[in-house]
């Protein structure tokens, strides 16, 4: 039998505490949300009588659809039974969800083996940073999704390139300016600024990746916000994706599982390392060492969102959300302001040319009790803009939209 010896260092005049990673201190002092929470939690403390209308934190607000959580009860109900009873699940996760996503959002262009079943878009994209490690070139849009840039921070990973979208750019990326990188993030529909990408945007996106041989991380989280027909709703929807591109879905926005967790990833089989060792087979290898599944009782709500009576209900709260974010729009522009986003994602992109975007969320704080988003926490290229979500209730949407048009003076440019 073999036997490790670990000494205890402790006890050793010389010796020291475990040291402190320094990718750590290069990281912002605070992760964005938790800087607005603290803002807003001092004010109140000055302001306790206030009350306060959030814009700002992109967190549902609708109840799960009926058919859902009744599924969901069921499931657990099951468990406490000994013929419902089950341990740990498949390794990929439930295999009639990852037969319902490929056939939703697929067209069964996917395999099934090649759907991963997660606790969510954000866990899994801070896995695939771990698959990837620090060794490589990364490209994201500026401004994103903060964990972008901040998971691969932690990763050490030395070159990060950001790629400036604005309103010049459509908000997507000049590809014909960035060298060879090995990973580029594309987030579609994009948060913060609301873009929805069209074919020959994306097709642009495949072509540079596979002349560098590039791999694209897609994040369509708010996919199911888009209602053009002409925008795809996946990064595959492009010839020659499944050899370039992993993508990472959603149930958080979608179906309102943001506090429940749910989500998916798409591995091709086709995607290869430099070497030619299929990148499939070492995710779902990580996965089986770092990671235990999803709960069976969710996954079984996931079944209930794809299946008609559950795609119906949460249709209904999509349509909702997006009625809010058609009202915020006019209630901005008839300020004169210039507003991106909001037809096809549940974010506005709302321009202040000349003001600092933090000072703007204190405005809105402290003399209009709304809560919104400073762009600048996104990035560089999200200075000068707030974003502003759609995720409230409708009553909380009229009273904030009265609140702008009685305030005009203060927010017209």
């Amino acid at each position: 039998m073999g036997v490790f010896y670990v000494p205890n260092l402790l006890t050793k005049k010389d010796s020291s505490m475990v040291k402190r990673r320094p990718v750590f201190e290069q990281l912002p002092e605070s992760y964005l949300f938790p800087e607005i929470n603290r803002r807003k939690s001092l004010f109140l403390e000055k302001s306790p009588s206030a009350s306060l209308i959030s814009l700002g934190v992109g967190d549902t607000v609708k109840p799960l659809p009926t058919y859902v959580a009744k599924r969901m009860e069921k499931a657990a109900a099951l468990l406490s039974t000994d013929e419902g009873y089950q341990g740990y699940g498949k390794d990929q996760g439930l295999v009639e969800l990852r037969e319902k996503i490929c056939s939703r959002f697929y067209s069964d262009r996917i395999a099934v083996d090649e759907v991963f079943i997660s606790d969510g878009a954000k866990c899994d994209i801070g896995r695939l940073q771990m698959l990837f490690g620090g060794e490589i070139k990364v490209a994201l849009q500026d401004p994103a999704y903060p964990v972008y840039l901040e998971g691969s921070i932690l990763q050490g990973i030395e070159t990060i390139t950001l790629m400036p979208c604005l309103p010049e750019n459509a908000f997507f990326p000049d590809l014909s300016k960035l060298d060879q990188h090995d990973l580029i993030y594309i987030c579609h529909p994009n948060n913060p600024t609301g873009a929805a990408y069209s074919h020959q945007q994306l097709q642009t996106l495949v072509e540079y990746a596979i002349k560098h041989h590039a791999i694209i991380l897609f994040d369509i989280a708010y996919a199911s916000f888009i209602q053009d027909p002409t925008i795809p709703r996946s990064i595959y929807e492009i010839p020659g994706a499944e050899k370039v591109a992993i993508e990472v879905g959603s149930f958080s926005k979608m179906a309102g599982f943001s506090g429940i967790r749910l989500g998916w990833t798409v591995v091709p089989k086709g995607l290869r390392f430099e070497d030619g060792h299929q990148i499939w087979k070492d995710w779902r290898r990580m996965n089986m060492t770092v990671y235990n599944g999803a709960s069976s009782v969710i996954q079984q709500g996931g079944v209930a969102v794809l299946e008609y009576e559950g795609w119906k209900e949460v249709t209904n709260v999509l349509n909702l959300y997006q009625t809010n974010a058609n009202k915020l729009q006019a209630g901005f522009e008839k300020l004169g302001l210039k507003v991106y986003g909001g037809k096809n994602a549940p974010y506005l992109w709302v321009h202040y040319p000349g003001r600092d975007s933090w000072d703007v969320f204190q405005d809105f704080l402290e003399n209009k009790h709304l809560i919104v988003t400073p762009g600048r926490g996104f990035g560089p290229s999200g200075e000068h803009f707030i974003r502003v979500s759609a995720f409230a209730h409708e009553e909380q949407i009229n009273e904030a939209i009265s609140v702008l048009q009685s305030d005009e003076e203060g927010l017209t440019l």
